[in-house]
């Protein structure tokens, strides 16, 4: 234990240094230096925040207790945000960065009104702060618990542990969020991310070593040849995650999260350019096609170590990185989870005090208030917020279910709405500000009806699916009633770069065809359906898959090269005109 702690509190305490090294100079007595890291940060800093911001404990307990009592369909939460990454990459950031936006809600106010504005930004708020930041403090003081079993060591009851652990989380990482700003953040998230991706791997590496009884081979051998249902990424309609939810409410579940929620986007707004940007995002996107092999495939070997003999799901990750890890290298794991617990956190906590000084204080409070007393609310506002949820998250324990599919479930509230009117939005120039608001109230009050109140016989995710495209029917058929102004988006200079990666339709098509090989290889098509008889690891058609997956990729391919082209000659085209135009205003000035 005591190598344990040492080795915890010294990669912690080197993360800080580091961060507080690289961030001393910076300017954080403006808005842009505070809240967007002065719109300077590479590919690699967002790549790497993006990922310790998505990945907590949350992820890690949550997915291998799935993979664990139920196989690791949840993977697919993970593994298909691949191609909301290329749509924010593509679509969304250049829309983005082109408007100097700081809150994604600000592009509502451009394209509705100020009240739709306020209207999100309230349930994103409340989505966080209610929601969110309580579940990755929970998550984080369950394993942290298990690992460190605090109840004995301190001589405290399971209860009282967990309140101790969620406030240390807390306050440690309420002074990241508060005194440091996004920089500070992204700096140790970046550092924070290669400690999960070493450490995260190393747990199924010494999981299989355990299993296989000092051979991985032997270990991997076992996995993937008895059991094999819990390889089956194909969801069957009573998995927590069924196939067929990939092509319904997850694709927009997905779409919310990766190109419209303000803790991951904040990354994204403050890069240096759109090419860091899209060089970010995209490599965000492969590790998260990896990720399953960090957090779900441990629960898989978790179940063949324990025989499937632990209470409940949610203890097999913690139970087997106590287990498995070598104590010299548990401390620094756990120090790694602490750094994504914090890093999830702590980007809640900047980004809704974002949310409320950019969408609520400023416009509504104080419009002439100054950068210096904007930080400063946005100081006050975190604290509050991070008193709240540290009272609130030990409360999470006695939710009833699985904790990611409880966040999952809650997330549901305001993830649609949000994604729906965003996307009308930017293919409608006739959708109305009243259609979206109404579409919204109508979706809280159907959501609760379906889900909490009737709970229907169909599976969340579906429905998620089906109230996007009422939410998308409601605001065209409102918009057709009572029509309103046809929107013109407003021609801006961009405040960054708009030139895009030259590489992104080869790095985009690689990634999509990743995401396709994973699933085809974790199929009946692939390993779960292993011809013991003649000796195969793969069914009989998993080469005509694969024949079929190359050609599509030629397909997507030419399809992104076109679409990358038409951005960057729009973007130039603009530019010209802006020129032009500001040109003229100069000329007008002298005469």
């Amino acid at each position: 234990m005591g190598l344990t702690i040492i080795s915890f509190l010294f990669f912690t305490i080197l993360v800080a240094v580091i961060s507080w090294w690289k961030t001393k100079s910076e300017k954080l007595d403006t808005a842009d230096g505070y809240f967007l890291a002065g719109r300077g940060l590479s590919g690699m800093v967002i790549a790497g925040s993006m990922l310790l911001t998505n990945i907590s404990a949350e992820q890690m307990v949550g997915l291998s207790g799935q993979a664990y009592s139920r196989g690791i369909s949840g993977m697919a939460w993970e593994t298909t945000a691949a191609i909301a990454t290329i749509a924010l990459a593509m679509f969304f950031l250049p829309n983005y960065l082109k408007r100097g936006f700081t809150t994604m809600p600000q592009f509502l106010e451009e394209r509705y009104d100020s009240g739709t504005r306020k209207l999100v930004s309230i349930l994103l708020l409340v989505g966080y702060v209610l929601i969110s930041t309580p579940a990755a403090l929970y998550a984080g003081a369950v394993a942290f618990n298990q690992v460190f079993n605090l109840t004995d060591l301190l001589g405290v009851s399971y209860v009282q542990s967990i309140w101790i652990l969620v406030w240390v989380i807390g306050i440690i990482g309420s002074i990241y969020a508060i005194f440091g700003g996004l920089k500070a953040v992204a700096v140790s998230d970046t550092i924070n991310g290669i400690g999960l991706i070493v450490g995260g791997l190393a747990v199924p590496f010494f999981g299989l070593l355990y299993l296989g009884k000092g051979e991985v081979m032997t270990g991997l051998n076992q996995v993937i040849t008895t059991h094999t249902d819990k390889l089956n990424a194909v969801g069957s309609a009573t998995d927590p995650v069924p196939f067929g939810t990939l092509f319904t409410g997850m694709i927009f579940a997905n779409l919310f999260y990766w190109c419209t929620n303000q803790v991951l986007i904040q990354r994204t707004l403050g890069a240096a350019n759109l090419k860091e940007g899209q060089k970010g995002v995209l490599m965000s996107g492969f590790m998260k096609v990896l990720i399953p092999l960090i957090v779900s495939f441990p629960g898989v070997i978790a179940f063949h170590i324990f025989k499937g003999e632990l209470a409940v799901g949610d203890a097999a990750y913690p139970a087997l990185v106590s287990l498995v890890l070598p104590k010299y290298l548990t401390g620094f794991y756990c120090a790694v989870i602490f750094g994504a617990v914090l890093s999830t956190y702590n980007s809640l906590l900047n980004s809704a005090a974002t949310l409320f000084c950019f969408d609520i204080y400023k416009p509504v409070m104080n419009p002439n208030v100054s950068d210096e007393k904007l930080i400063k609310v946005a100081k006050i506002v975190a604290t509050f917020l991070a008193l709240f949820s540290m009272f609130v998250a030990p409360l999470t324990m006695y939710a009833e279910g699985g904790l990611f599919e409880v966040m999952r479930r809650f997330t549901g509230f305001f993830n649609i709405p949000t994604i729906a009117i965003v996307l009308v939005g930017f293919f409608s120039k006739k959708v109305t500000a009243l259609s979206a608001k109404i579409s919204v109230v109508t979706h809280i009050i159907l959501y609760t009806l379906l889900i909490f109140v009737l709970k229907v016989k169909v599976n969340y995710i579906h429905i998620m699916g089906i109230l996007f495209m009422v939410n998308t029917l409601t605001m065209l058929a409102i918009s057709a009633i009572k029509p309103g102004k046809t929107y013109e988006p407003k021609k801006l200079k961009p405040a960054v770069d708009m030139k895009p990666w030259k590489r992104f339709p080869e790095v985009a098509t690689l990634l999509l065809g990743l995401m396709v090989f994973t699933y085809i290889l974790l199929s009946p098509i692939g390993i779960v359906s292993i011809q013991k008889e003649v000796g195969d690891m793969v069914g009989p058609n998993f080469k005509y898959a694969i024949i079929i997956l190359l050609a599509g990729m030629g397909i997507v391919y030419s399809g992104f090269k076109k679409a990358i082209l038409s951005i960057h000659d729009k973007a130039e085209i603009e530019q010209d005109e802006i020129a032009a135009e500001e040109a003229g205003e100069l000329e007008a000035s002298f005469n």
